[in-house]
């Protein structure tokens, strides 16, 4: 067959190496919490061939190129409607998937956030997801308070999520290579249905409080205070990045009863 020409627009950087491939598709731990895998952006089928030969899951793959779709089409006739051509960020998954599922990957970069910010969106249902992305964004997802690391993808998915730095990748095992390291991480959906305090308002909070986060907190989030009722406070003196999780819930609780 026809290899797939790697396309920049789509940020597709194919992996090359089976070993890594193989070691990526051996970090998904089903242990019976799912059923069914998601792969997203398969290209010509590397992370493919490992997850196709588990009995634990069912493997669907989903791809927007239209090359590869056709490529996959050939190679895994067997798949049918699991082999989908689509935009993943576009997916309802709840029309696919009736049931609580994995997603898995080598992430295009140019839209890792947004694919992150889609399983947040979709939490109740995305159980696990191991993925490949660059090294920067996965120390991101998974750094802890106190760093300029640390920021609103660390505490949203660090809410639901318990988030593992698994291992890092050189440029070299990719056709083309990045020109940066890359790295794979794992997302494990913790117990926690809701949080402890108004999510939305949650959500608001930790946004506000990123974006000016040389601010304190008093001043990157006084739209979302009552300052009279807030002002012995000793949390909004301290900028966002030094709050974990916890002190979010807390801080949006006491925002919450001072309105």
């Amino acid at each position: 067959m026809t290899l797939v020409r790697a396309k920049k627009h789509l940020g597709q950087h194919f992996l090359t190496d089976k070993n890594i491939a193989a070691k990526i598709v051996d970090s998904l731990k089903p242990e019976g919490r799912f059923g069914h895998v998601l792969e997203v952006g398969p290209g010509m089928g590397v992370l493919s061939d490992f997850l196709l030969q588990k009995t634990e899951y069912e493997t669907s793959l989903i791809d927007i190129d239209t090359e590869s779709y056709d490529f996959l089409k050939k190679k895994y006739p067997q798949l049918g409607t699991r082999l989908i051509n689509a935009d993943f960020l576009e997916l309802d998954f709840k029309s696919i998937f009736p049931e609580n599922f994995a997603i898995i990957g080598n992430f295009p970069y140019n839209i890792s956030s947004q694919i992150l910010f889609k399983v947040l969106d979709n939490r109740q249902q995305v159980v696990e997801v191991v993925g490949m992305f660059q090294k920067e964004v996965a120390e991101r997802c998974a750094e802890k308070p106190g760093s300029k690391e640390y920021g609103i993808l660390s505490v949203f998915l660090q809410a639901y999520y318990k988030v593992e730095y698994l291992f890092t990748v050189k440029a070299g095992v990719f056709n083309p290579p990045p020109k940066v390291l890359s790295a794979v991480i794992r997302l494990t959906r913790n117990n926690k249905q809701t949080l402890d305090c108004d999510e939305k308002l949650f959500w608001q909070i930790v946004k506000a409080g990123f974006n000016q986060r040389r601010k304190t907190l008093r001043n990157a989030i006084s739209p979302l205070i009552n300052k009279e009722k807030l002002t012995d406070e000793p949390m909004l003196d301290l900028r966002a990045e030094r709050l974990s999780v916890d002190d979010f819930v807390k801080l949006t609780n006491l925002v919450s009863a001072a309105r």
